[in-house]
């Protein structure tokens, strides 16, 4: 049996309804920042519970226009997690920030209790990342940000519709970054993004950052970018974003299969679970004993497992300026060992689910 990591040939196999819009919308020429754009601007903002949305050309952009908006700029340090995908980093770079990394815990995100250790007089934000579909533990990190007056910007790429007692990620800093990659909870056909906040000024800044700072077409406020969310792909994410929340229900309801049938495998462990947290799933990771080999057996039998990641970002060849020694962050360490992520996206039927179980139970059975 086959068991894809991704779903986007089931979710787009009959594209026609989206074909049709984009007919209908050529012919008006309003290809840049156009109604689509704002339409799903409103959308989005009201579906996370935010009074803006900025949309943007990546989720790498959502954090980099959040950081510069914040004041981030060169040599000023922003703390993050040391269990990130590579955009993170790759948009405080862009500023000509340093980055400085916190380790995490094993709900893969920031571990909040040695944040406040690593804050220095050259910090200028705070930037935890709701890695996986988890948050970060955003009571304890806007604590910590009240009390040395910085700003929080949330890299929430992974994290649409997750929340901690019903506040949803990306509303609780100055600012929330989404991506909208083919391959994330929502997404459209391309690279593209989108900021949330509920601050007038700081929304008027970022959508004059996207827009290469102009106030108008002959008015220049301020330098800043080409980074605008494309009006077709915005058509794109108004056809999906009314499947938002069947898409976020699947993947739990997938999840709480795949913990119930891999957690009676004493070689796996499941993460933390937290109860007063909505988890999303954008990836869904275990812990397993063996693990190489048990992946190696999965994609033999069909099911494409993946590692999400087995280098530490922190030693990646592209991170050696920054200095840190093998062992610096040992958690991250541990995980990049263990951690193993199975498809649990919204079209696997329940057979497919049922056949990770059972490939993952005969693996260890049979030694």
């Amino acid at each position: 049996m086959k068991v894809p990591y991704s779903y986007l040939p089931q979710q787009f196999a009959d594209p026609s309804a989206i074909f049709e819009e984009l007919k209908a919308f050529i012919p008006t020429g309003d290809f840049t920042l156009g109604k689509p754009v704002q339409e799903f601007e409103r959308r989005f903002a009201a579906k996370v519970g935010a009074k803006h949305g900025i949309g943007v050309n990546s989720g790498t952009d959502a954090i980099k226009l959040g950081l510069k908006a914040a004041g981030v700029g060169h040599g000023d340090e922003v703390i993050t997690t040391a269990n990130t995908f590579i955009a993170t980093v790759g948009a405080i770079n862009e500023l000509g920030a340093k980055t400085v990394f916190v380790d995490c815990d094993d709900t893969f995100c920031m571990d909040v209790n040695q944040l406040e250790a690593a804050i220095t007089p050259k910090t200028k934000a705070l930037l935890p990342v709701h890695f996986t579909g988890y948050m970060t533990d955003m009571r304890k990190v806007m604590e910590i940000a009240k009390r040395h007056k910085l700003p929080v910007i949330e890299d929430a790429c992974q994290g649409i519709l997750s929340d901690i007692e019903g506040k949803r990620s990306g509303t609780w800093g100055q600012c929330g970054a989404f991506s909208l990659h083919p391959l994330k909870n929502l997404n459209v056909w391309a690279d593209s993004g989108i900021i949330v906040t509920d601050d007038d000024a700081f929304a008027d800044k970022l959508r004059l950052l996207r827009n290469h700072g102009l106030a108008n077409r002959d008015e220049v406020v301020l330098l800043g970018y080409n980074s605008r969310l494309d009006s077709v792909q915005a058509i794109v994410g108004n056809h999906l974003i009314k499947d938002m929340d069947w898409i976020t229900e699947q993947r739990i309801k997938n999840a709480g299969v795949l913990d119930n049938l891999l957690s009676k495998n004493k070689q796996i462990r499941l993460p933390p679970r937290p109860k007063d947290m909505r988890l999303v799933y954008h990836l869904y990771i275990v812990f397993a004993e063996r693990r190489d080999e048990l992946l190696r057996h999965c994609i033999g039998k069909g099911i494409e497992c993946k590692v999400h990641y087995p280098i530490p970002l922190y030693q990646q060849e592209g991170l050696k300026h920054l200095g840190y020694k093998p062992g610096a962050f040992p958690v991250t360490d541990r995980h990049t060992k263990e951690i193993i992520t199975f498809p649990a996206h919204q079209h696997l039927t329940a057979e497919q689910l049922a056949y990770i179980g059972d490939t993952v139970r005969e693996f260890y059975a049979h030694g």
